[in-house]
């Protein structure tokens, strides 16, 4: 199948989709491609499979194209003594390998913690915190330093951004890693970085000849680079799938709309460019309902967002939350001014790692029974002309 193009593999897809239209068969075909990373070959099997899905249940779809500059790392880890200890290169850190021994820095990377050595023509391996990552890199650098190692202050790896341009190869570590790194070794140091321009697509479906779309189904189907995304966010995914395959036949899916965001990790990429291209139909809207995140019970599923539609949600029984979470794709709606809510059930212990496979498809249809019900509350307030 790999030799079809997309118009012919969309279109056998369409015909198998109805055959198979279950969410197992959906997470036992999505989460092999691996980490959809915006750009990414698996970022756009994983489109070209749900367009189908949705195809197949009647619904027209439509996408969206949009640009953007990314920086990604590529493999970035520091070898010391016949270890290779992966790590993760800070955006904005220059690329490159540099070969030299470590000089443990005191202290947080300050200026007066640089004085206290000499990190000339050395790698510089200073601890996460008191002050920013970009003041630590420019402090090495005033100082003669070559690379920059950076430790975090807690468990695990972490990711982190410069915040503009650097000359110094910049890696982020844990604190495993940081513990083998002793002062005077010789290590190699490999920051593998890459600048340049992402096309993201949105994916968009609906159902022709209805009245304007009332209500706005969304979650983002990219993940991040080496995360398989089950949790992040092929649960928001096949939520929205879910509830599509519910309304085909009824009048909330004439009235609905639903799109897979793209670029969502990037920055609400995705959602942003919808907003910005689709003022029209944006301004229609009674809802915006996202989910990111409800495959794994962290917590019991909560709603937060605008309150009008949070007193709605309360009117209908629904679970809300306390204040609205504002770190996914409803945010480019409620800033426009659009009833906006998100759908989550908390971060677990794979965010962001190799071990988001965890995906309980019960509870995505528990989701999808909440949203149906919120949407069902939202629409009887303001009945299809």
């Amino acid at each position: 199948m790999r030799h079809l193009n997309r118009a012919a593999l969309l279109a056998l897809l369409t015909l198998s989709g109805a055959a198979h239209a279950t969410l197992e068969n959906d997470a036992g075909t999505l989460l092999p491609y691996g980490p959809r990373v915006a750009g990414s070959p698996a970022n756009e099997q994983a489109r070209t499979y749900l367009e189908a899905q949705f195809r197949a249940l009647g619904y027209d779809t439509r996408r969206q194209s949009f640009t953007y500059s990314r920086f990604d790392d590529l493999g970035s880890d520091v070898q010391v003594a016949g270890q290779t200890l992966a790590g993760t290169a800070l955006q904005d850190s220059a690329g490159g390998t540099v070969q030299a021994a470590v000089v443990r820095v005191p202290g947080t990377g300050t200026p007066e913690d640089f004085a206290r050595v000499d990190v000339r023509g050395k790698v510089a391996v200073v601890q996460r915190g008191q002050i920013p990552f970009l003041q630590k890199a420019q402090n090495a650098l005033g100082a003669g330093a070559t690379g920059v190692v950076i430790v975090n202050n807690a468990a695990g790896d972490f990711r982190g951004t410069l915040g503009q341009r650097t000359a110094l190869p910049v890696l982020g570590v844990s604190p495993t890693a940081g513990e083998a790194l002793k002062d005077g070794v010789t290590v190699t140091l490999n920051v593998r970085v890459r600048e340049g321009d992402v096309t993201g697509i949105n994916l968009i479906a609906s159902r022709s000849g209805q009245p304007g779309s009332s209500v706005l189904f969304g979650a983002h189907l990219d993940s991040v680079q080496g995360a398989p995304g089950a949790n992040d966010n092929l649960s928001g995914s096949l939520t929205v799938l879910e509830i599509a395959r519910r309304a085909a036949t009824t009048p909330l899916g004439g009235r609905s709309t639903f799109v897979l965001f793209d670029g969502e990790e990037d920055g609400l990429l995705g959602s942003r460019a919808f907003v910005k291209d689709n003022t029209a139909m944006v301004q229609g809207l009674k809802a915006m309902l996202n989910f990111d995140m409800v495959g794994v019970n962290v917590m019991p599923l909560s709603i937060s967002g605008t309150p009008a539609l949070m007193d709605t949600a309360r009117r209908a029984g629904l679970p809300t939350a306390g204040s609205d979470i504002g770190r996914s794709d409803h945010v480019p709606f409620r800033d426009a001014g659009v009833p906006a809510a998100m759908f989550y059930r908390g971060e677990d212990a794979n965010y962001h790692k190799p071990g988001d496979t965890v995906l309980d498809l019960g509870l995505v249809r528990e989701t999808a029974d909440v949203a149906v019900t919120l949407a069902d509350a939202v629409l009887s307030a303001t009945p299809a002309n």
